[in-house]
């Protein structure tokens, strides 16, 4: 097994897709300069705070996956993390703007969260105690987790109306909790500022001005109490939507070097509930509607903030828990992987999904920890897609979306490709800017016409060095089980991606094609292509 998936796919498809159509596609890559980068651990997942009293449409899918109840002793959970190596986790959400640390002198009670009438989000404040963040802390360093801890905002601040806060932030229990974690030596990559709080906020709001003044306050806490060791955190905030004039105002009011991170929130797809999930998920229209959010970010850093970078600090494509049956299964990896590459185009550093567990939007499941769909699309993007983002110029329909990165840790990149149409199969030629021009025909190819003679006459041209060796291309297709889009199974290259035997995440091979050979993508597939020997300087 190994070469020529593409050519097998298709004869044994033939009796489905007489009726279909094959169209050709040309994707042109420009590996010249990098448009973009990402961070090395671009991946991300979240730890909420959510008790297992969380319901949303009659439906309580948290359990006991909180911050403070998490087995963290059950296996698949460090085995699920140590296949990333080095895997980012943001612990936060929204209730952490009503977290006390058991620490010092605090000013009242520290308590288990439960359920309180008008309490925000209908729930008390809660507590973090110093056992827990310890066994948190040992947890993480034995698993090789890099820690994003967001802090409460709202201590000290008092309500003036509905959703609307005033008041100095007070950082003494912040102050406490940091003084603790060094004198541990636990390591925080970055401490994240309060949970959307920005703009009209959800469930609460700060001022911007008045945020703005918080974060001076915060880096000063942080620059003195950190003076003595090898390595700083960065200060991240405001984990909220982008308004973009609060945006703009927070970066004015807090000035150069305060802010290392902005982080925004996104939950493109809407309610959790939402009937048209899929459909919504499947329509490359309402997935390139989020991009204005990216470019309207990305230009307010470059103006207020440019010594700040951009992450996506929580998103979960449907809010309010997630879609059940649908951000739990394989059509998901559509909105997921979409947003991975898009978010890379406009600069986003960290991409953090909410969750890594809890929640029907979570990685893992979450009684069973066993990885839905998306993890494993997580997993791939993170092994192969490498820092340096390669512009793409695209002769297809929109339906067919593409992203290209310098591949991971060695020469040559990586082309994303996701075909969202439910009838259309691709062949695609993939170009190479610096010595492949054509004009795009927009052909429709109908499958009865002669399938072999199209095949024999279709390559993926890479323009590629010199060299006596044949030269393959590595094909990593994803498709879902029985080909049912809600499966809560992945099939990578025909093989169901399950635990083995012994409880191991399962190795994610490729496939070899000779690179000169068709390039197939079927109907409501995911594929990432490797080309070793793509002549890309901006990836040396």
């Amino acid at each position: 097994m190994g070469l020529h998936l593409s050519f097998f796919l298709i004869l044994v498809s033939l009796p489905v897709i007489l009726a279909q159509e094959i169209r050709h596609a040309k994707i042109v890559v420009d590996g010249t300069t990098a448009v973009a980068e990402i961070d090395d651990n671009f991946i991300c997942a979240t730890l909420d705070w959510w008790p297992h009293t969380k319901c949303d449409y009659n439906q309580c899918p948290w359990g006991n996956a909180s911050v403070t109840n998490l087995d963290l002793s059950h296996p698949l959970l460090a085995k699920a993390i140590q296949a990333f190596k080095h895997l980012r986790i943001r612990i936060g959400g929204s209730l952490q703007d009503r977290v006390l640390y058991n620490i010092g002198d605090l000013k009242s009670p520290c308590h288990p969260f439960r359920k309180m009438k008008d309490g925000l989000f209908g729930y008390s404040k809660g507590c973090l105690y110093m056992r827990r963040w310890d066994e948190l802390n040992h947890f993480f360093s034995k698993t090789g987790v890099i820690v994003t801890f967001g802090l409460n905002a709202l201590y000290g601040r008092h309500q003036i109306r509905r959703g609307a806060w005033e008041g100095d932030w007070d950082p003494s229990n912040t102050i406490d909790l940091m003084k603790y974690t060094i004198s541990k030596g636990y390591q925080i990559n970055s401490w994240e500022f309060g949970n959307e709080l920005s703009g009209t906020g959800v469930g609460a709001s700060v001022r911007a001005e008045l945020y703005g003044k918080d974060l001076i306050k915060l880096k000063d806490i942080m620059n003195e109490l950190y003076k003595k060791s090898h390595s700083r955190p960065s200060l991240i905030a405001p984990g909220g939507f982008v308004d973009p004039k609060w945006y703009t105002t927070l970066l004015d009011v807090s000035g150069s070097n305060v802010l290392n991170i902005v982080t925004h929130h996104i939950y493109n797809l809407g309610a959790g509930n939402d009937p048209n999930l899929v459909s919504k998920i499947l329509d490359p229209s309402h997935l390139s509607k989020i991009s204005d959010t990216f470019s309207n970010l990305q230009q307010i850093i470059k103006k207020h903030g440019p010594w700040a970078s951009a992450w996506v600090g929580e998103s979960g494509g449907a809010y309010n828990s997630g879609g059940r049956h649908v951000s739990d299964t394989f059509v998901n990896s559509f909105w997921y992987l979409d947003q991975l590459g898009m978010a890379s185009k406009y600069n986003t550093k960290v991409y953090c999904r909410q969750s890594l567990i809890g929640g029907s939007y979570g990685l893992l499941n979450t009684t069973t920890f066993v990885p839905r769909p998306d993890y494993y699309s997580s997993l791939l993007w993170h092994r192969l897609m490498g820092k340096g983002v390669l512009a793409v110029d695209a002769y297809a329909s929109s339906y067919l979306r593409s992203y290209a990165h310098c591949s991971k840790g060695r020469a040559g990149i990586t082309v994303l490709l996701i075909n969202l149409s439910n009838q259309t199969h691709y062949i695609i030629n993939v170009g190479n800017h610096m010595n492949f021009d054509f004009h795009a025909d927009g052909k429709k190819i109908e499958l009865e016409n002669s399938i072999m003679h199209n095949l024999k006459r279709t390559v993926s041209w890479v323009g590629r060095k010199a060299s006596d060796e044949p030269l393959y291309r590595e094909e990593y297709h994803l498709t879902p089980k029985d080909g049912f889009l809600r499966s809560e199974i992945s099939v990578l290259n025909g093989v169901p991606l399950k635990l083995t035997d012994e409880g191991e995440i399962p190795k994610l091979d490729p496939v070899l094609n000779d690179v000169n050979s068709p390039l197939y993508i079927v109907p409501r597939s995911i594929a990432f292509i490797v080309f070793p020997n793509f002549d890309a300087p901006a990836c040396v």
